[in-house]
C-alpha cells in the first residue's frame, strides 16, 4: 500500500460490491438518458440506433476485458496512469493524467453537470441559468464530502446506483407491458442516399456519444488501492458491472425506439422524459427527470471519488504539485487533489455546452483508452509470468480489436468535430513542455 510523505496510506475498505457499484455508477450517469437522442440524429434508423448501442456494448466488454487483466498486473493507485507509467514512459503516464484534469474528467463531469442542471430546471420549473448554479453548488459540496475518506462516498454511490438501476429496469418493463404498437421498424435499414465512407463515418460519429454513455468502467482502477483482495475483486468487478450496465443500455434502447420511434427519440433531448410520460403522463415524466437528477448526482459523486487519485500518484512521482501527493492523515483521503477536480468541473460547468462538453471529453479518453490495449499487449511481453486470474480471453484480438475501435473514434472525430479534437490535442501538446519542466524542477 502507498505511503505519502505525511505518512499517511491508503486504507483497503472497499468489498466486491463497493467496487461493482463503483463500476456501474461510473458507467450509468446522463448519457443514458440524453444521448441516444445524439445517436438517433447521427444515424436515423432504428437498425442503425440498436446497431451502435450494441456496437458500443461489445467494445465496452473488450474493454472490461482488458482493464480487469491490468487490474491484476499492475493493481495501483491512479489506473491507467501506473499502467502508461510502467508498459511506456512516465510522459505517457503524464500525458494521460495531464488530459484527465484538463480534459476527459473535468468535462465529463462538467457535462452530467450540465445535464444535472437542465433536468433540475424542469422537475421544478427553474430557469435553465440556476439550474446550473445547482449543478456547481453540488459539485463543491461533494468536494468537501469526498475529502471525508472513501468509505462514506462509496456507501452513497452504493445506494443510488442499486437504486437508478431498478428505476431503468422498471422503464424497460414499462415500456413493453403498457404501449401499443411498436416503432421498431427495420425499414428502411439504413437512411436515403447513404452507403459506402459515409455511412461508416456516420456510425463511428454515433458512436461518440455512445462510448461515453459507455464509458467509466476504469474508475475502479483508479481506487486500486483501496479495494480489499484487489487480485480478485478487481476484475470481477469490472466485468460484472460492464454486463450489467450493457444489458440495461440496450434494453433502454430499445424501448425508447420502441415507443418514441427512430424520429420521435431524434426530436427531443430528454427521450426518458417523455418515455415515462407517454407511459404515466406528467407524473411519469417527473418521477424519471428525479431519477435522472439522482443519477447524474450519483455520476458527480463518483467522478469527485475517482480521478483525483490519478492527480495524487502524479504529484507523488515529483510530476505535480506537492500538495497533491498529501493524504489526510485522519481520513486517508487526498484532499487537494479532490477540491482541484471539483473546482475545474465547476469552471467547465459554466462556461460549455453538453454536446460540445461530451466531443471534448471522448476525443481524448479513447486516446488512451486505445493505448491501455496496447499496454495489456506490452505487458504480456515484458511480464510474461505475472499472475492473470481474469487474462482477455482471444488474446490477441480482444485487445487488438479495442484499440483499433479506440483509433477510428479518435481519427472520426477530426472529421465530425475538427474544432473539438484540435483543442483536445493543443492541450495535450502543452502537456510535453509542462512535463518536461516538472522533471526539471524535480533533478533540481
Amino acid at each position: 500500500m502507498r505511503e505519502n510523505e505525511s505518512g499517511a496510506g491508503f486504507a483497503r475498505r472497499l468489498t466486491l460490491f463497493d467496487a461493482t457499484m463503483i463500476v456501474v455508477s461510473g458507467i450509468i450517469g446522463s448519457g443514458i438518458f440524453i444521448n441516444p437522442y445524439v445517436v438517433a440524429r447521427t444515424v436515423e434508423t432504428p437498425l442503425l440506433i440498436l446497431g451502435v448501442w450494441a456496437a458500443g456494448g461489445l467494445i465496452a466488454l473488450f474493454g472490461a476485458f482488458v482493464f480487469a487483466e491490468l487490474s491484476t498486473v499492475v493493481p495501483r493507485v491512479g489506473g491507467q496512469y501506473a499502467f502508461f507509467r510502467e508498459a511506456f514512459h512516465p510522459l505517457v503516464a503524464f500525458l494521460y493524467g495531464w488530459s484527465l484534469l484538463l480534459i476527459v474528467q473535468s468535462a465529463a463531469t462538467a457535462a452530467v453537470a450540465v445535464a444535472l442542471g437542465q433536468y433540475s430546471s424542469r422537475l421544478v420549473d427553474l430557469p435553465p441559468q440556476s439550474g446550473t448554479a445547482l449543478a456547481v453548488a453540488m459539485l463543491v459540496g461533494l468536494a468537501g464530502f469526498h475529502a471525508l475518506g472513501i468509505k462514506p462516498g462509496a456507501m452513497l454511490i452504493n445506494v443510488i446506483t442499486f437504486g437508478k438501476t431498478v428505476a431503468l429496469a422498471i422503464l424497460i418493463v414499462g415500456a413493453f407491458t403498457l404501449t401499443k404498437g411498436s416503432g421498431l421498424d427495420f425499414e428502411p435499414a439504413v437512411p436515403a442516399g447513404m452507403s459506402g465512407l459515409p455511412l461508416l463515418s456516420a456510425f463511428f460519429a454515433g458512436l461518440v456519444p455512445a462510448m461515453f454513455a459507455y464509458g467509466g468502467w476504469q474508475n475502479l482502477n483508479f481506487v486500486a488501492e483501496e479495494v480489499r483482495e484487489p487480485e480478485r475483486n478487481l476484475p470481477r468487478a469490472i466485468l460484472m458491472g460492464v454486463v450489467c450496465v450493457i444489458v440495461v443500455y440496450v434494453g433502454v434502447n430499445v424501448a425508447y425506439v420502441h415507443v418514441l420511434g427512430a424520429e420521435g427519440l431524434a426530436a427531443t433531448q430528454t427521450p426518458a422524459a417523455d418515455l415515462a410520460e407517454r407511459l404515466a403522463g406528467e407524473t411519469g415524466a417527473k418521477a424519471v427527470s428525479l431519477l435522472i437528477v439522482v443519477s447524474t448526482f450519483g455520476f458527480l459523486n463518483l467522478a469527485l471519488l475517482s480521478a483525483p487519485r490519478v492527480y495524487y500518484a502524479m504529484a507523488a512521482d515529483g510530476l505535480f504539485f506537492r500538495s497533491l501527493a498529501r493524504l489526510s492523515p485522519r481520513f486517508h483521503a487526498p484532499t487537494a487533489a479532490i477540491l482541484l477536480q471539483g473546482a475545474l468541473a465547476g469552471a467547465f460547468a459554466l462556461t460549455n455546452s453538453y454536446d460540445r462538453l461530451l466531443a471534448y471529453a471522448v476525443f481524448a479518453d479513447w486516446i488512451f483508452f486505445a493505448l491501455a490495449g496496447v499496454a495489456l499487449i506490452v505487458f504480456r511481453r515484458k511480464r510474461p509470468d505475472a499472475a492473470r486470474p481474469y487474462p482477455a480471453p482471444a488474446y490477441p484480438w480482444v485487445p487488438l480489436l479495442f484499440t483499433l475501435a479506440g483509433v477510428g473514434i479518435v481519427v472520426n472525430l477530426f472529421f465530425a468535430d475538427l474544432r473539438n479534437a484540435l483543442a483536445a490535442t493543443g492541450v495535450l501538446a502543452l502537456g510535453v513542455p509542462v512535463y518536461l519542466f516538472w522533471r526539471w524542477r524535480g533533478t533540481r
